[in-house]
């Protein structure tokens, strides 16, 4: 991808954590735009610690390392960058399988069903930035899809279960991982573009709205203070999730969102 800013991809056949990698070399001073690829991450991580596990060289493990000129509350739109880039990906890899791929907000692509195709994690360390001289806080969001693995519904530990899908189950076929790898990062250029600006941040929170399956779903809404349950009715311009219980409308600008089923 030397056409783009992601033209440093650095490959691991096995590593730790793709982010914890990318996160030290942004201590270091590493610019915007370093990709680090993994066949298997031993350490790999979703949003409240949840491990995050795959066969060896079966789906796509990768983090960017991004330096976004953006203020605290506007961090958490570097998921919803990377979740739209690899919802473009898909699209190109095959343009059947994206129209049964939406976006679990904050940061999941799943298919029609709900099952997991995809999750996204940003982390940044804000306490070390000052180190990189004239460089803005490092951002580092990683993904992992789920390609080839798993290839049917028997290959699923039981915790697994009907919770978890794979682009070639979708597909029906194996998928091409360098293909959807080439794909990822040439959707991320503009993508990330946008983020450095009002309208362009505006553009990612709206296309967020466009295929987000939580907008109008019951939910319930995990914080570190409590839970509460309503019905999630929009994203807002700052790309929040708008959730209405009752008479009361709340935003929610980062927590953990449950779909509820009917009657739950």
């Amino acid at each position: 991808m030397s056409q783009t800013r992601f033209a440093d991809v650095r490959r691991f056949e096995s590593i730790d954590s793709t982010n914890r990698y990318l996160l030290d070399e942004a201590r270091a001073g590493a610019p915007e735009g370093v990709v680090a690829v993994a066949d298997h991450q031993t350490a790999g991580r979703g949003r409240l610690g949840r491990s995050w596990e795959a066969p060896s060289g079966a789906n796509l493990l990768l983090s960017v390392l991004l330096r976004p000129a953006i203020g605290p509350g506007e961090r958490h739109l570097t998921t919803t960058t990377v979740a739209l880039a690899a919802l473009d990906a898909i699209g190109v890899v095959d343009p059947r399988a994206v129209t049964d791929v939406s976006i679990k907000w904050p940061n999941d692509l799943v298919e029609s069903s709900g099952r997991k195709l995809a999750g996204v994690l940003a982390e940044s360390d804000l306490v070390s930035a000052a180190a990189a001289d004239g460089l803005p806080p490092p951002v580092v969001v990683g993904i992992g899809i789920n390609v080839n693995w798993p290839a049917t519904d028997a290959d699923l530990p039981p915790e697994l279960a009907g919770l978890a899908v794979s682009l070639c189950q979708m597909i029906g076929a194996p998928v091409d991982r360098e293909a959807l790898l080439a794909a990822l990062l040439g959707a991320l250029e503009p993508r990330v573009g946008d983020l450095d600006s009002v309208e362009g941040r505006a553009r990612l929170a709206g296309d967020m709205a466009s295929h987000c399956s939580t907008i109008g779903t019951r939910v319930r809404v995990d914080l570190p203070d409590g839970s509460f349950e309503g019905t999630a009715t929009a994203i807002s311009p700052e790309g929040h999730l708008v959730v209405t219980t009752g008479e009361t409308t709340r935003t929610v600008a980062a927590g953990d969102v449950v779909h509820l089923r009917p009657g739950s």
